[in-house]
């Protein structure tokens, strides 16, 4: 189907901005800017209590975000990872998409800032949200969590993230996972599949960007490598069940789409949903899209019936 109107509206929104494209900035620029844009989403509708603290990490203490709805029996846990290139984003700028899924699975979202690249490059940020993970899972019950419903979920590098922390878990036999959500998760830096020609500019994150991103994070690191492109990875059997979403417009489509499928030919339940006329980063934008709507309650929902 065509191009969403509000995406185009979004699209020619930041086009009459005139700021220079991401690769054309330094990450403390693309940082700021990135900031910016994701104020956007606005402000909870109704605020969970949260509390900031760290947690000890490969390399000193990870810093997290955890949201805590009120309840007087253990919540699903979900650890979520945000997106951003692994250069850019924070807690900060996915605290509205916490906000949502803690108020409305309910849960126990601990949003984890893990450390960003190119200060620390590839494996940096799959060590620090694996540790994170690890002492969620251990520290669950005294957070008012249930660890035998623990979720990972991200978007973006998130979901890269959140899909090798899960094959992580699995190799390791632990933490025990339960769901993974990932929205338009980069699962093959060759960035070989058919999305990445045909969106390849023209629908915010595009070819210059992608590079940009990778050349920050991985550098000479071996872009096949499973941690990297789970997509990749020798078996897939044995993961958690999994919601993969997906946008039409989006370069990464493809790579989200085909590592579900081989999820599905591994006898992992998993579900695919692409959302038409959508480009990639309208999750969480609920304020700007209406797909951002139904794809935030798309993925209450499915964490809601995995962990209830």
């Amino acid at each position: 189907m065509p191009l969403d109107p509000q995406a185009r509206s979004l699209l020619d929104q930041l086009e009459a901005l005139g700021a220079p494209p991401l690769s054309q900035q330094t990450p403390e620029e693309a940082r700021a800017g990135f900031a910016v844009l994701a104020a956007v989403a606005g402000p909870p509708e109704e605020p969970v209590p949260t509390e900031d603290r760290s947690v000890p990490g490969p390399a000193g203490d990870i810093p997290v975000r955890i949201y805590r709805p009120e309840s007087d029996q253990p919540l699903p846990v979900v650890v979520y990872f945000h997106g951003g290139g692994w250069v850019i984003g924070d807690i900060a700028s996915h605290d509205t998409t916490c906000q949502r899924l803690a108020a409305e699975v309910p849960a126990l979202v601990v949003s984890v800032d893990y450390r960003l690249a190119p200060e620390h490059r590839f494996p940096a940020a799959v060590d620090d949200c694996g540790a994170a993970t690890s002492w969620v899972s251990a520290h669950a019950a005294e957070l008012g969590g249930d660890p035998a419903r623990l979720a990972v979920a991200g978007d973006s590098a998130g979901g890269n993230l959140a899909a090798v922390v899960a094959l992580h878990a699995r190799d390791a036999d632990g933490p025990p996972i339960a769901f993974q959500l990932l929205v338009y998760p980069g699962t093959d830096m060759t960035r070989s599949l058919p999305s990445h020609t045909e969106n390849c500019a023209g629908y915010l994150l595009d070819s210059d960007t992608i590079d940009w991103f990778l050349d920050n994070y991985l550098a000479d690191a071996d872009r096949r490598h499973p941690d990297a492109s789970p997509l990749f990875a020798d078996d897939l059997s044995g993961l958690p069940p999994a919601l993969v979403v997906t946008a039409e417009f989006d370069p990464l489509r493809d790579e989200g789409e085909a590592y579900a499928e081989r999820l599905r030919q591994a006898g992992v339940t998993v579900t695919t949903s692409r959302y038409d006329g959508m480009i990639h980063g309208f999750y969480g934008l609920d304020s700007v899209f209406d797909a951002a709507k139904r794809a935030t309650a798309e993925t209450v929902e499915a964490l809601r019936d995995v962990l209830a």
